[in-house]
């Protein structure tokens, strides 16, 4: 401690320490100013300083009494050049090993806030942090670097800023920001950072991973050759997914696009796939009502749901989907199958936007920042098929983007569609007609195709889409016509029959063996005499009946993904039995 002079008109003795001293060390402290001076009544006023973790500062007019570390090492360093006279021989070995130790806490790893306001922070002095690094605040909230500036950053902040004010401490992590996991997140609702929401008992992580990771390399993967199958016909059949492929789920407000991603979580049970689903910016409500369905139909066992609701910061929606895509990440580095779901992007985006223009950037188009691509695009690239030498894992996307309109040429639709490998697209004339899912077959497409099905399913579909396309002129240009041939008549028929087919309610995904014997039995024509409305009652009770005739042929569809033309012919052949004997009792 520095040597004592006679006080100054203090009158109040300042302590600086990064935590709050305890009763028991005020009433040393108050008993040691008591002793040194005695001729004075002083105070003891306790100020906050994160420098000094570990240690405290006492001033006392101009009366300095130096215990941090840094006083500590001075004063060891003046014994040490006092004991140096004698020359003992331990003494310089001493000497180099304190002048090469440096303290963990350096004084240029603490920043002041400089403004804070609406989610964001304004820091000085933390001239080493790196993009993307957590900052720890004086009030435990977290915050994460986002702008980097000559003399400043910005900081994103994950919590109340309401706690922060000008002139706070803010200490450096080391860390970038990241989400724990592990197979305890199975089952769990969880929130951006990775904390559980759903009211159970606290999550055992087995690992933390960063939220922002490379996607992996083109060595690193494989093609895309396995099914990721949906159980809607209408997809399966037109625009099938593969397991490592991102498709594009787009349309209007309120036309099924949860509806459709929801069912394809459903039709994973069973098939050891790990489905994520990602909510951004959604009523906490309808994430709970969601929760609650995959919950009664036993699917929230292989499910995990990570929500940043519309109530949650800006920052927070930003984060989530990363947050989602780093938990499938350990699942699929483990060589499991992942589905993950962000629903949805367009929110993504327009939290994004309101971020950067809280940052001070530059709005560009629809006032989005100029790397708003690359926002979308380092998140989704990060979904592929890895390589049999990393496991064989694979991540499936399903983004889903709400359009205005059926405006698909907007900024935010067009970008995603240019990174997707397909997009189904809603519509909602269709939706409001009765086609449901609402997929517009003109417009949908998926570019892996046929290399993501199954070979049943690819001859079972066969020439659908172009039957499909036949109909959609020949409806046109029949508009216009009230006289109509007996063929054309019948084309429209068979053209209506495949749409009502393509008909499919929620929560009741087909199995491969029962979109396999559908497809056969209305590409041969078999279902072309039953009444449009009956269609769908006619096709489940047929399933049922196959079911019941020929349970082997439906267990070699599904085990071994195969269809010959010997088991073509025997579902034609059944098909035309059950339709006969369906048309008499409904006579």
């Amino acid at each position: 401690m520095s040597n004592m002079k006679k006080p100054d008109e203090a009158t109040a003795a300042l302590l600086y320490s990064a935590d709050a001293p305890s009763e028991a060390q005020r009433q040393r402290f108050a008993d040691f100013l008591a002793r040194t001076y005695p001729d004075r009544p002083l105070t003891l006023e306790w100020k906050r300083d994160m420098r000094l973790k570990g240690g405290f500062r006492l001033e006392v007019g101009s009366d300095i009494y130096d215990w941090s570390l840094k006083g500590r090492m001075a004063q060891l360093r003046s014994r040490i050049d006092a004991l140096d006279e004698r020359q003992e021989d331990i003494l310089p070995l001493m000497r180099q090993t304190i002048e090469d130790w440096r303290p963990n806490v350096k004084p240029e790893e603490i920043g002041t806030v400089l403004t804070v306001g609406d989610e964001i922070a304004t820091i000085s002095g933390l001239e080493d942090a790196v993009y993307g690094e957590v900052l720890l605040f004086a009030n435990g909230i977290r915050g994460m670097v986002q702008e980097l500036r000559p003399h400043e950053l910005c900081c994103v902040l994950f919590g109340d800023s309401s706690d922060i004010e000008a002139g706070d401490p803010v200490i450096r992590t080391g860390k970038v920001a990241g989400v724990p996991v592990g197979e305890g997140f199975l089952g769990r609702v969880v929130d951006a950072l990775g904390s559980p929401i759903d009211g159970g008992d606290p999550i055992q992580a087995d690992a933390f991973y960063p939220v922002e990771r490379p996607a992996p390399g083109i060595i690193d993967r494989q093609p895309v050759n396995q099914p990721m199958e949906t159980g809607l016909l209408a997809i399966d059949a037109l625009f099938p997914i593969g397991r490592g492929q991102r498709e594009l789920i787009i349309g209007d407000r309120q036309t099924g696009k949860t509806a459709v991603a929801l069912d394809t979580i459903l039709n994973q049970k069973g098939k050891n796939v790990v489905c994520i689903y990602v909510a951004i910016g959604q009523k906490a409500s309808s994430v709970a009502l969601l929760a609650e369905n995959l919950r009664k139909r036993g699917a929230m066992d292989y499910c995990i749901i990570v929500s940043a609701s519309a109530s949650d910061s800006a920052s927070l929606q930003y984060i989530a989907p990363y947050a989602g895509c780093s938990l499938g990440e350990y699942f699929m580095h483990q060589g499991r199958d992942v589905l993950i779901v962000y629903d949805d992007l367009s929110k993504h985006a327009i939290a994004y936007r309101a971020l950067s223009l809280l940052l001070e950037r530059s709005p560009g188009r629809e006032a989005y920042p100029g790397d708003v691509f690359y926002l979308h695009s380092r998140l989704l690239e990060r979904s592929a098929h890895l390589s049999d030498e990393k496991g064989g894992g694979s991540m499936t996307a399903l983004p889903i983007i709400e359009t205005q309109a059926g405006d698909v040429s907007a900024y935010i639709p067009t970008n995603v569609i240019s990174i997707t490998d397909g997009q189904l697209f809603l519509e909602s004339s269709l939706f409001f007609a009765g086609q449901r899912p609402a997929v517009n077959v003109g417009l949908s497409v998926s570019r892996v195709g046929g290399d993501a099905q199954t070979k049943a399913m690819k001859k079972a579909a066969g020439a659908m889409r172009l039957d499909l396309a036949q109909y959609r002129e020949m409806e046109v240009f029949t508009q216009f016509s009230s006289d109509l041939d007996e063929t054309t008549k019948r084309q429209l028929t068979y053209g209506q029959g495949l749409m009502r087919l393509l008909r499919q309610k929620q929560y009741h995904p087909l199995t491969q063996h029962e979109q396999v014997i559908t497809l056969v039995a209305a590409l041969a024509h078999v279902l072309q005499d039953i009444p449009a409305e009956q269609i769908n009652a006619c096709q489940q009770e047929m399933l049922a009946w196959f079911g019941q005739q020929d349970p082997a042929l439906c267990q070699r569809i599904d085990s071994t993904g195969l269809l010959s033309d010997d088991d073509r012919q025997q579902i034609i052949d059944l098909a035309r039995t059950f339709v006969a004997g369906y048309q008499k009792k409904g006579q």
